[in-house]
């Protein structure tokens, strides 16, 4: 049944990538991806295969390819997505020897797929689970990792008509999972080779906030827009909704400087927040010239940002590029992440390792580290706008509560950290 509805989904994708771009990008870079090991494998190398679904799951994984590549430069990594969004923004890491789309999970894509590779060992992040692909893995006797997984009752491995494809989890070799919820729940179904170890995303924020001590030239010009304003607030990954929440509230307070890295860079988008915001000045990233004025339309990509001491005639700056979100936190007084009213909110650690107190909105529930962090005191949800505004109101107003707040953040990243020590400890590296 599984290898029906993989052939069902693959119709589906090749159809439905004649009218969606992304789509498209998908299915050419899955049918590319044999040329690319073709010409890329060394043969005799031994390759460590690291599997992300898209751009999170990377970031998981991350702490872990780059602890290898310290410790045992002897070894070669191969890093496949599966989604466009991870690879067309990863597609140039440096951290990899090899990367490229996973091909679809038919019978014939994972046997073609790992005679090429042959890696030595793979690691899996978090959800993913490729019926074909592991039981080939298992029967060639490589060693499977699931690392920084996490499972709920709700999912097919747990349910009385998902038990013929949960056998799937009986491929890896072991599980490092998020929390002992999830121990329990694999124990459940007879599987006992399971550590839990917490997530790798606290090691890798950590890792962030320690490599960002030099800006680089476009942070700079956020720096320049901040100047030594008290009151300063960042909203990361932000969607219409989480938008309409929180510039109206800064429209009627403009003591506070309100920078916005939206999660969709469109031009439609952009003109759509530049609405909202009406009545303050603005300007974007890409537009900041010497000067604090704003240029011509262009791509933070391609312009130059260059220090400059009048950008505080601008009280908002929208963020028009990607990569700099994880390290603008820094200048927050407030921080907000995004997603919260959609399907899901985004990274709250980026925000909460600079000690910075996280706003998010109601759809939290399945993320642990957001659940985390409302139990310590460093993050809060919201459910509309009036919530939003008596936070921001205290924040304001009692510095105390602000202080204890950003405390708080900073303590729970840094007490959770150390999974990716952890693992490569107990896994036996070549």
């Amino acid at each position: 049944m599984y290898n029906i509805i993989i052939y069902v989904y693959l119709l589906g994708v090749a159809i439905y990538s004649l009218f969606n771009e992304k789509v498209k990008k998908m299915w050419r870079g899955e049918r590319d991806a044999f040329r690319v090991l073709r010409e890329k494998v060394e043969p005799g190398a031994h390759y460590v295969w690291f599997h992300a679904a898209s751009l999170g799951e990377f970031e998981q994984g991350r702490p872990l390819m780059e602890e290898i590549r310290r410790t045992h430069p002897e070894l070669k990594i191969l890093l496949t997505f599966f989604s466009p969004s991870g690879y067309e923004v990863r597609k140039d890491y440096k951290g990899a020897d090899i990367i490229c789309y996973l091909p679809l999970d038919t019978i014939r894509n994972a046997r073609r797929f790992l005679r090429l590779i042959r890696p030595e060992m793979a690691f899996f992040i978090k959800y993913e689970f490729w019926y074909n692909y592991l039981h080939i893995l298992k029967h060639r006797g490589v060693p499977l990792y699931s690392v920084s997984s996490i499972f709920r009752e709700g999912q097919i491995f747990f349910r009385w008509y998902g038990r013929q494809y949960g056998r799937v989890l009986k491929c890896f070799t072991h599980f490092y999972v998020q929390n002992e919820k999830s121990r329990e729940l694999l124990h459940s179904r007879g599987i006992d080779n399971v550590t839990v170890v917490g997530d790798t995303r606290f090691d890798r924020v950590l890792q962030i906030k320690s490599l960002a001590s030099t800006p680089s030239p476009k942070e700079k010009g956020v720096a320049s827009f901040v100047g030594d304003s008290p009151k300063v607030f960042v909203a990361g990954s932000s969607w219409p909704p989480d938008e309409e929440i929180f510039i109206r509230y800064f429209r009627e307070h403009p003591d506070w400087k309100l920078i916005i890295a939206p999660h969709v860079i469109g031009e439609d988008h952009l003109q759509q927040i530049e609405k909202l915001l009406e009545g303050r000045s603005v300007v974007r990233l890409s537009r900041l010239k010497s000067g604090g004025s704003s240029g011509t339309t262009g791509t933070a990509e391609t312009t130059e940002i260059t220090e400059t001491t009048e950008t505080t005639e601008n009280s908002a700056l929208i963020i028009d590029c990607f990569g700099l979100l994880s390290s603008i936190y820094r200048y927050a007084t407030v921080t907000y992440v995004g997603g919260g009213f959609g399907v899901s909110i985004h990274n709250t650690l980026e925000a909460a390792v600079w000690d910075k107190p996280v706003i998010f909105g109601p759809e939290n529930q399945k993320f642990q580290e957001a659940q985390g962090l409302k139990a310590s005191g460093g993050g809060f949800e919201i459910k509309g706008y009036d919530d939003f505004a008596q936070l921001m109101t205290r924040f304001s107003n009692d510095l105390a509560f602000l202080d204890d707040a950003s405390r708080k953040a900073g303590q729970y990243v840094e007490s959770l950290a150390g999974a990716t020590h952890k693992i490569l400890t107990d896994v036996k590296l070549l």
